[in-house]
């Protein structure tokens, strides 16, 4: 139950794109119904941007009365100049609900009315085909076009439907908005926002699945302990605990008779560190943006007052900082996986195979993960960068903070593939080592085993990868000790 726009946080908004469904407490909505009210009585002999004046560069430009009359609607219409790709349907629910949660402030002023529908649409499955790229205005109006015209009866669904089938399927009649409703559902950054919401999840999830790959490449090619004690850390409290984590997964394993292990299987935590604090700054960030208003103008104190809230220049930049963090650990899981796969480091056959010569072994495995670190390094430009004239100078500075989470979402893509490539060669290398390992791995060696048996004859592992894949998409997918401390 919604009772205030608060109550749409950020975890509440990871569980609508999910897919659970959302309910709004009556009184809020009375709430909202007098907010509009008091807007409604302020819109009267005043110029309001975008609600009896144009937009952009034509804001100095009345609309008479008649104009006003289907100004909203327009909105929604002409600025709907994007195309595929597609946002996911899961990035639309987020998106959708940061923007109930802006239809519930007072700021926005939006109706009751507006605020249902939109609720509604969450709960019927309603996916509209939202642009996920080719933005280059100040905010998010082109994909925003998109996503609200649709609850006019206009444009297409994200599985290709009109919106006017996908309303009637649902016996809904088309949304009219109101005065300054229109601009309402097309300013702000809620998409950005649901990219930061879902995208610091997903990259949480991947810095423990590569937390584990490294405790199991440290188990599994036998390295000396000593470099992952806590009190290494000084007084850095996050790579203490990630060194106690590393201790904890691999407490109770065999260590080889080396004096030192090669340097990417001992600088993983301080990279999965900073990669954990990268993601802590994403989602500070993405608290503030949610709990600030978006709306421009918005309705502040009785006033019409415009914002930068569009502006989702510290979103993107810190998407772009997460990207590069998993840059630098997505080469050092390549770098271990080769380290694991060369006898001169880890006392096993040449490329993990029983019979090297006859058999190539997880060497070719090593390629796969060599390609999808090259491409990852090449999607993590500056994203958010690159501001121009547009507008007639109107709008002269653009964020593009939509490619940094596009960006982001294709570095954790290909960040997921190197680390399974890694978990199926830490394991191949455990089997061959032929010893029980750290106690608290042996369930997740149990675990990729079933999902990707040892490789004792060379096979095509290109479908079994595919499949450990997506089954790694799952959070929990492989088992591991409880986080330590």
């Amino acid at each position: 139950m919604v009772g205030a726009p608060g109550d749409l946080d950020v975890a509440a908004i990871r569980r609508i794109a999910g897919g659970e469904p959302v309910r709004l407490d009556d009184r809020l909505l009375k709430v909202v119904a007098a907010q509009r009210e008091a807007v409604l009585g302020a819109l009267t002999g005043q110029p309001v941007y975008g609600v009896n004046t144009g937009m952009g560069r034509l804001a100095g430009t009345p609309l008479t009365a008649e104009q006003q009359a289907g100004h909203q609607a327009r909105l929604l219409i002409g600025r709907a100049v994007g195309g595929p790709p597609w946002l996911p349907a899961s990035d639309v629910r987020a998106l959708f609900a940061v923007r109930l949660r802006d239809l519930l402030t007072p700021e926005s002023g939006a109706s009751a009315d507006a605020a249902r529908f939109l609720a509604d649409r969450l709960n019927d499955g309603f996916v509209p085909a939202v642009p996920a790229t080719g933005s280059g205005s100040a905010g998010e109006i082109i994909p925003l076009s998109h996503a609200f015209q649709t609850f006019l009866g206009l444009g297409s669904m994200l599985d290709g439907a009109s919106a006017a089938d996908a309303l009637a399927r649902r016996a809904a009649e088309p949304y009219r908005p109101g005065p300054k409703e229109g601009t309402t559902f097309i300013q702000g950054a809620p998409i950005a926002t649901a990219h930061a919401i879902l995208r610091a999840a997903t990259a949480a999830e991947l810095a423990e699945l590569q937390t584990l790959a490294t405790a199991l490449t440290i188990d599994a090619i036998g390295a000396p302990r000593g470099v992952y004690r806590p009190e290494l850390a000084g007084p850095d409290p996050v790579l203490a605990g990630v060194l106690r984590r590393i201790q904890a997964l691999t407490g109770g394993g065999t260590a080889r008779p080396v004096v030192q292990a090669p340097v990417s299987v001992r600088v993983g935590p301080p990279a999965l560190a900073y990669t954990r604090r990268a993601v802590a700054e994403l989602e500070d960030a993405t608290e503030r943006a949610l709990a600030a208003p978006t709306d421009s103008p918005s309705f502040v104190e009785g006033e019409f007052v415009s914002t930068a809230g569009f502006h989702a220049a510290e979103l993107g930049l810190r998407m772009d900082a997460v990207a590069a963090a998993l840059v630098h650990v997505g080469e050092i899981s390549v770098q271990r996986t080769h380290r694991l796969l060369d006898e001169r480091f880890s006392g096993l056959p040449a490329q993990l195979t029983p019979e090297p010569g006859p058999q190539a072994g997880l060497s070719p495995l090593h390629k796969r993960a060599a390609g999808e670190l090259h491409a990852l390094r090449r999607s993590v430009t500056a994203a958010s960068l690159g501001s121009l004239d547009t507008s007639s100078g109107q709008e002269d500075v653009q964020v593009f903070a939509l490619d940094s989470g596009e960006r982001l979402r294709a570095a954790l893509d290909h960040l997921l593939v190197i680390t399974a490539c890694e978990l199926i060669t830490a394991h191949q290398a455990h089997v061959l080592r032929g010893e029980p390992g750290a106690p608290a791995l042996r369930e997740a060696y149990r675990r990729i085993g079933e999902l990707v048996p040892p490789v004792v004859e060379d096979r095509s592992l290109g479908p079994e990868v595919t499949a450990f894949v997506a089954a790694l998409r799952s959070p929990r997918s492989i088992p591991s000790a409880p986080p330590a401390g």
